[in-house]
């Protein structure tokens, strides 16, 4: 456990005190009491999922000083929902991390979306008790830093106008997947295929898996507007 753990605080940019926090927040509810260090995730989930709202507003209202109250709530919303949480926590694989009963992990638990949304707002929370707002503000702003700025940007980004390009005929949404991830822990390296139903392909690469996505979307956008 105490490897794994080095990897995981080079990610997340600090090295835990009170190491039975961090263990805390990686404990899937579905784990044995007797096989605890403390608790499970819930309530340290509950109070990341308030750090990371604060962040994030904070950071919205300075990016943009014109944006109106509503603009700003639903980019905040985009930004805070449970599907842009797992996409960090899959960023820095917090999947590998966590702590499953042995049914969870039978049925895919690692990946699940709900559990590393949880696990991932748990950790923001237990960033919290252990370096204080600073450290949770700090991690919390370098993985969501492109999101903040794309949420403020007019311009649609590359898999946005991908899917619009491709669902003007009857075609379903393009499908993503990671066919190569290198580097260490800190430095991760993404390759990622993009695939249409009717065949269409291409890669992208990138140092986190949304932008890698964006780059093979970018990619596969500009050969299909080249071929009309």
């Amino acid at each position: 456990m105490t490897a794994c753990l080095e990897q995981l605080y080079q990610l997340l940019g600090h090295r835990f005190g009170n190491e039975a926090l961090i263990k805390e927040a990686l404990t899937h509810p579905s784990v044995e009491r007797r096989r605890r260090v403390g608790g499970d995730y819930e309530r340290l989930e509950f109070l990341g999922d308030r750090v990371l709202g604060l962040v994030i507003a904070a950071a919205l209202f300075e990016a943009d000083r014109r944006a109106a109250a509503g603009e700003l709530a639903v980019r905040f919303n985009a930004l805070v929902r449970k599907e842009t949480v797992a996409e960090v926590a899959r960023e820095i694989g917090l999947g590998a991390h966590l702590i499953l009963a042995a049914s969870e992990e039978q049925v895919g638990g690692r990946d699940k979306e709900a559990i590393l949304a949880n696990a991932c707002e748990a950790m923001l929370g237990a960033l919290f008790l252990d370096g204080g707002l600073a450290v949770a503000q700090a991690f919390i702003l370098r993985s969501w830093k492109e999101r903040v700025a794309a949420a403020g940007s007019t311009e649609k980004d590359a898999k946005t106008q991908l899917q619009e390009w491709v669902q003007q005929g009857t075609a379903g949404p393009p499908s993503y997947r990671i066919v190569d991830e290198a580097g260490p822990p800190h430095d991760r390296h993404f390759t990622v295929l993009v695939e249409t139903e009717d065949g269409a392909r291409e890669t992208g690469e990138g140092r986190s898996r949304r932008a890698a996505e964006q780059d093979a979307a970018a990619r596969l956008l500009e050969r299909l507007r080249g071929n009309g």
